[in-house]
């Protein structure tokens, strides 16, 4: 017995010393390890952004094989679904650019021919100002300002500028093409997922069950499906709050004849995919092309904002997304938060079903304790 506690106990020093050597050694190379996983992110971008494209197709492909229930061959039904969901979201794509393209032109060219007016306006309102105000006018007069050395400092800004540019441009086209490469891998594993999905998750819960125990591999499956479920509802209700909102400033800028009420719509309920704050950005766009237009509809159009927009944060976006994952309100604008201020944009996307995963495993997990402890609901109520 005592020789089983002391191999025990030469088993836990070795261990401990071993993973104080590693820890050590990963604190002085962390370049290295960066390096390395980076490497990995790298090569496995392709497929994780397969996964990602995959697991959206797979939203309304699902409910399209539903409707397809008549055809008895499998493979053909999961054929003719796949297809019929990769035509229909080319469609709306497509139909999207052919009506937005010629709007944006169009938009382009006003604004265009109406810039320099607006500049004027500018100029003019500017020196309306200064003659209102001639204290302004001496404040500057009596400021030394050397502009010999002022041409030359923006001359050398313009200069850097230029070699930034043309060193940012080639990044960016190496970026796209490298994206472009990308998005074909990944479409293509996409594509194979769909076509084959029971049986990637079949063998992924072969993996789980072969290399976890029982108990530990059913509840990797379980919240595996929850993760599933909540986040195809959240894509699902994020795409109708989307279409939702561009709507009702659509309507509402006809009503109003507002300019622009197409392609500031359109790019509302683009960026709307953003939860809560994501429709700011099209807001201030839309306020600037407004503003070159007419300056006091600027204004009424900021107002007619944020009515619309308090309508679909405090009404709209807890109800169609927050209520069909079973998040509250004030948890959502929580996690929108909290997601944003640390991944950015990318954080805002996911941090609300990821916060609705994370609400229900705490719910159930304070159901069973206050089950074993006996409590009485009438103390917590």
């Amino acid at each position: 017995m005592s020789e089983i506690l002391e191999k025990n106990n030469i088993k836990k020093i070795v261990t401990l010393v071993v993973g104080a050597i590693l820890f050590n050694w990963a604190l002085q190379n962390m370049s290295t390890i960066g390096g390395f996983f980076g490497n990995i992110v790298s090569v496995a971008s392709p497929f994780i952004l397969g996964l990602s494209i995959a697991f959206i197709l797979n939203v309304p492909m699902r409910v399209i094989e539903k409707k397809l229930l008549k055809i008895k061959n499998t493979k053909l039904r999961r054929l003719v679904s796949l297809l019929m969901t990769i035509i229909i979201v080319l469609s709306v794509f497509i139909i999207v650019m052919f009506i937005l393209i010629p709007e944006l032109v169009k938009t382009i060219q006003t604004l265009i021919d109406r810039l320099p007016g607006f500049v004027n306006s500018v100029t003019t309102l500017g020196e309306q100002i200064s003659s209102s105000l001639p204290n302004i006018g001496t404040w500057l007069s009596s400021l030394n300002l050397n502009w010999d050395s002022i041409g030359k400092t923006v001359f050398d800004f313009l200069k850097n500028g230029a070699t930034s540019i043309l060193n940012s441009t080639v990044n960016i086209a190496s970026s796209i093409l490298g994206g472009i490469y990308n998005f074909l891998i990944g479409f293509v594993f996409a594509m194979y997922i769909l076509s084959q999905k029971e049986n990637v998750t079949r063998q992924s819960k072969k993996l789980v069950y072969a290399y976890l125990p029982e108990k530990r591999a059913d509840r990797v499956v379980s919240i595996s499906s929850l993760v599933n479920k909540t986040f195809s509802k959240f894509i699902t209700g994020q795409c109708t709050e989307a279409i939702i909102l561009g709507l009702m400033f659509f309507v509402v800028m006809n009503i109003f004849r507002f300019p622009y009420a197409l392609v500031i719509s359109v790019l509302i309920s683009f960026t709307a995919l953003i939860p809560i704050f994501g429709a700011f950005i099209a807001g201030f766009i839309g306020t600037f092309l407004i503003l070159v237009t007419n300056p006091i509809q600027a204004v009424w159009f900021i107002v007619m904002f944020l009515v619309l927009q308090q309508i679909e944060g405090n009404v709209i976006y807890p109800r169609v997304v927050g209520n069909s994952l079973g998040l509250p309100g004030l948890w959502v604008l929580v996690a929108v938060l909290v997601g944003g201020s640390t991944f950015g944009v990318t954080g805002m996307l996911i941090s609300v079903p990821l916060c609705s995963v994370l609400y229900v495993l705490l719910r159930e997990s304070v159901s069973k304790r206050l089950d074993e402890k006996h409590v009485i609901k009438e103390k917590i109520l």
